[in-house]
């Protein structure tokens, strides 16, 4: 878990520190990663994936194998700047 920072609003390369090793290793193994946080404490460790599924959902999220329906926007912000995703959080 690495501490919660601000991201320049320009940059796409928005991983966080810690979860860089994994995000490699899982693209090295096929994975086609989407998004991923480390929760920074407050929420759980979460990595979006490509689904790879033709008639459904375009999204999973791999550690809680959630379906996410979007292929994009994954995440909300929560009053204190963190990042969450919804559909995650309700488990």
């Amino acid at each position: 878990m690495c501490i919660k920072r601000d991201y320049d609003k320009t940059s796409n390369t928005q991983i966080d520190i810690c979860m860089r090793p994994l995000i490699k290793f899982l693209q090295e193994e096929g994975y086609k990663t989407l998004a991923c946080c480390c929760g920074h404490g407050r929420y759980p460790i979460t990595v979006v994936v490509e689904s790879g599924y033709i008639d459904g959902p375009p999204a999973q999220e791999l550690f809680t194998n959630v379906d996410i329906p979007r292929f994009r926007k994954f995440y909300k912000k929560d009053n204190q700047g963190y990042y969450y995703i919804p559909e995650v959080k309700k488990k």
